[in-house]
């Protein structure tokens, strides 16, 4: 209101005045400086704000803006401001400063204006423009760039992320998100920004940059903002779309790469190893697997990686590429996460699937070449040759027999090699190959081993080169056929009622070579009968008498009779 009566008194008091008769002159316009960029000019009809100092022809100042600390605002050619003045702003560009010489007809004429302005005086406004809008102005956006891709666009109710520059017509800067290191966080179309950002942030992209004009009335108004934006102030926005998502969104998956076969999908309660790279939707990375050269690993569907991975990385494959984008809902909300995750921000996995398992997962076995001729398979205890690879299944090769001269060999069941290799390694034929699935609790567990990840299922390409068969658990032979009634006497070969080490092998060698026997393989058969020779010299003085000679069947026959008394 103060505002106005000044302005009533020294600049809109000319079209109350009778001009004095005479020659007519016309108002003198010097564009001293004038901008290099125009957006637009004054015409009849706009809202204009301008500061201005108003001096007499000798230079004495009788009026300024600046002194009050409020620019002039007014509508061009409805007579807010004296009529040189509105004549003179014409075609005036914001940041133009202009020298506009009006003669006293055109000023305040024969009346002066109270004690400031005598009669008949000839007045020079020094003005610079500050601001330009009419009320038939919609929010002006231009698009300085946009993405190639674009698979959404902000819609009302959808929440944003964005960085700008905000600044007045004129220049001046009154706010920018890139000074606090954090984005303007917002609902479109809600009413929680003015009214010109939410319409002109409708359909962009992001990684999109937008440079918005807001015309005061889609802006603050004529209240202004704080001490930065001054009442009627258009504003320029220079805005950067970094996040889009709606409240309602779920978890999108796209899946990048889908292997051939796939047997079976992950569920809850798996256990699955996946390398990954987190990024923005601007593209901007924030974490990754593979910097530290080891895979993520965690049951799925049981809470304990954040809610969109949980659900994501169900039903995936053995080596799946997916990209999962998690709304901030099901990631880590409006807190964000430490300082790399703001907060709302939407989340995109890049995820490469190594392995999964159950914990009741058992070894897969697959027969990939099965030999026409087969007499005997392998079992526990056996004695066996093969070759093997042994990969991840990603196809990372671990180990490969092929590497030394000279097959693997093991006795089955002896606690050697780890326990899905060698109940993999069971019920084959020599010359079969199989393809074998092993879960890492029949692997190497979760700790691995050497070069073996820790929860690793294991990818094993077998094949059986020899097979000898074994003799049970503590036994060191076993007879094939029906051992001798008088087995003393045929040990007794030079029948002195006692039994040599010499005979002792002659015999036992005999009945290997005729079939009828069978040592325990992998070790050296000398070593192995004397072995056998210690157990019945039990005491101890280089021979076997009968009194001395039991089988171990029969031994284990009178244990299992003393325990049961």
């Amino acid at each position: 209101m103060v505002r106005r009566i000044i302005l009533s008194l020294l600049l809109a008091t000319w079209f109350s005045v009778d001009c004095n008769p005479g020659p007519i002159d016309d108002i003198a316009v010097d564009r001293y400086f004038i901008p290099k960029r125009c957006i637009r000019e004054v015409k009849s009809g706009d809202f204009v704000r301008y500061h201005y100092n108003g001096t007499f022809t000798d230079g004495k100042l009788f009026d300024s803006s600046y002194d009050r600390g409020s620019a002039f605002f007014g509508q061009v050619g409805q007579k807010w401001q004296i009529a040189g003045v509105d004549k003179g702003i014409l075609g005036m560009c914001v940041n133009e400063r202009r020298r506009i010489t009006v003669p006293p007809h055109l000023a305040y004429g024969s009346q002066g204006a109270g004690d400031k302005v005598p009669p008949d005086t000839t007045l020079v406004f020094d003005l610079v423009l500050l601001d330009i809008f009419n009320r038939a102005d919609q929010v002006q956006t231009k698009v300085i760039s946009t993405p190639k891709k674009c698979k959404r666009s902000v819609m009302r109710t959808d929440f944003v992320r964005f960085h700008f520059n905000g600044t007045l017509l004129d220049g001046t800067v009154f706010d920018s998100s890139y000074k606090r290191s954090q984005t303007q966080d917002s609902v479109v179309g809600e009413g929680w920004l003015i009214k010109g950002l939410d319409e002109g942030l409708l359909g962009m992209c992001v990684g999109e940059i937008r440079h918005f004009i807001i015309p005061p009335f889609l802006a603050f108004g004529e209240k202004g903002y704080g001490t930065e934006i001054p009442p009627h102030a258009s504003l320029v926005y220079h805005i950067l779309l970094e996040d889009l998502h709606n409240p309602k969104d779920d978890i999108i998956v796209e899946v990048m790469e889908a292997p051939e076969p796939c047997t079976r999908t992950s569920v809850a309660g798996d256990y699955i190893r996946y390398h990954y790279n987190a990024s923005f939707l601007n593209g901007i990375t924030f974490d990754s697997s593979y910097q530290y050269n080891h895979t993520y690993n965690t049951y799925i569907g049981m809470g304990y990686v954040i809610a969109g991975i949980d659900k994501g990385l169900q039903g995936v494959c053995t080596g799946e590429r997916r990209r999962i984008i998690l709304p901030p809902h099901l990631a880590y909300g409006q807190q964000g996460a430490g300082k790399d995750i703001p907060g709302s921000a939407v989340l995109v996995f890049d995820i490469h699937v190594i392995d999964f398992h159950g914990v009741k997962d058992t070894v897969q076995v697959d027969i990939t070449h099965k030999s026409e001729a087969c007499n005997e398979t392998s079992e526990v205890n056996d004695f066996i040759q093969y070759h093997y690879n042994c990969s991840l299944l990603d196809g990372t090769l671990l180990f490969t027999s092929r590497d030394y001269e000279t097959p693997q060999d093991v006795v089955l069941g002896g606690g050697k090699i780890i326990d899905g290799l060698d109940e993999a390694l069971r019920n084959m034929c020599v010359g079969e190959r199989r393809t074998v699935i092993v879960p890492p609790h029949l692997g190497h567990g979760e700790k691995g081993a050497g070069i073996v990840p820790g929860s690793a299922v294991l990818r094993f390409e077998l094949e059986l080169v020899s097979l000898q068969k074994g003799v049970p658990e503590g036994y060191l032979f076993i007879w094939l056929k029906e051992s001798p009634v008088q087995l003393f006497e045929e040990l007794d070969i030079n029948q002195d009622q006692q039994v040599s080490l010499e005979e002792f092998s002659q015999f036992i060698k005999q009945q290997v070579s005729e079939g009828k026997g069978r040592l325990k393989p992998a070790q050296d058969p000398d070593s192995v009968i004397m072995d056998m020779f210690k157990n019945q010299d039990r005491n101890a003085d280089g021979l076997i008498t009968q009194d001395e000679l039991k089988l171990k069947v029969d031994e284990d026959a009178e244990k299992t009779h003393h325990e049961e008394l």
